[in-house]
């Protein structure tokens, strides 16, 4: 056991699925694995354990923001081994070619938070995927005719930014999506020497108000959990 994670050693699986509800965490786990247990309910950030087409995985919530999946994320890679962490959300759209509904890999990912100024001493660190499971998502991507961008996104500290145009900023750079998450977790694997990928699902855009996704949530968080059961060793 951790800190914040009760699971025994050797029931969580060397690759963890992230979304940020623990909810959405249990609906992957009693929909699409096998013999799914659940294995964390500390804070009531719940942890299943089960399998894919015969290979093990866990599911868990991280939270929102990047605070909450440092917790998580620091204790899966370090106290229970972990490989591959890969991040299934939702993004808000920040190019008028990246539509509700779409998908985006994130190839890389900035920060608004001060959290790697702190770690590098004020200077900037540029985190970045594993490059297999960027290859490999793509390709499920592809192959299955998702709609599907790569590229850089921003993982904010402010879901009500207080500068709420800032975003154009960022937008005319090329950065794809705004998430909360993905920059600390392609961090944190770096500095473990581990695996981690950002899988987003446009929910919402910055660019265009007009499309209410609600409706096409729940297809869309399900082609993006395949996809990230796909990249299981």
């Amino acid at each position: 056991m951790s800190i914040h994670i009760g699971a025994k050693p050797g029931e969580i699986a060397p690759t963890v699925l992230f979304p940020g509800d623990p909810l959405r965490a249990r609906h992957i786990a009693k929909t699409m694995l096998e013999n799914s247990t659940c294995v964390n309910e500390i804070r009531g950030m719940l942890c299943f354990t089960g399998s894919w087409e015969g290979k093990p995985v866990s599911v868990m919530g991280s939270g929102m923001g990047q605070p909450s999946l440092s917790i998580y994320a620091n204790e899966l890679y370090r106290d229970y081994d972990v490989q591959s962490i890969i991040r299934i959300g939702s993004a808000g759209s920040l190019q008028e070619s990246v539509k509700v509904g779409d998908i985006v890999l994130a190839q890389g990912a900035c920060t608004n938070a001060g959290i790697n100024r702190r770690r590098f001493s004020g200077l900037d660190y540029a985190p970045i995927s594993s490059f297999d499971l960027l290859q490999g998502a793509w390709k499920f991507g592809v192959d299955a005719g998702l709609n599907i961008h790569v590229g850089n996104v921003l993982s904010t500290d402010s879901f009500y930014d207080p500068q709420p145009e800032m975003w154009k900023n960022w937008a005319a750079y090329g950065v794809l999506a705004v998430e909360m998450e993905s920059s600390e977790l392609l961090t944190l694997a770096a500095s473990y020497r581990r695996k981690a990928l950002g899988i987003l699902t446009i929910s919402d855009s910055l660019v265009d108000s007009s499309h209410d996704i609600l409706a096409d949530r729940e297809t869309g968080m399900t082609s993006m959990a395949e996809m990230a059961l796909s990249l299981i060793d």
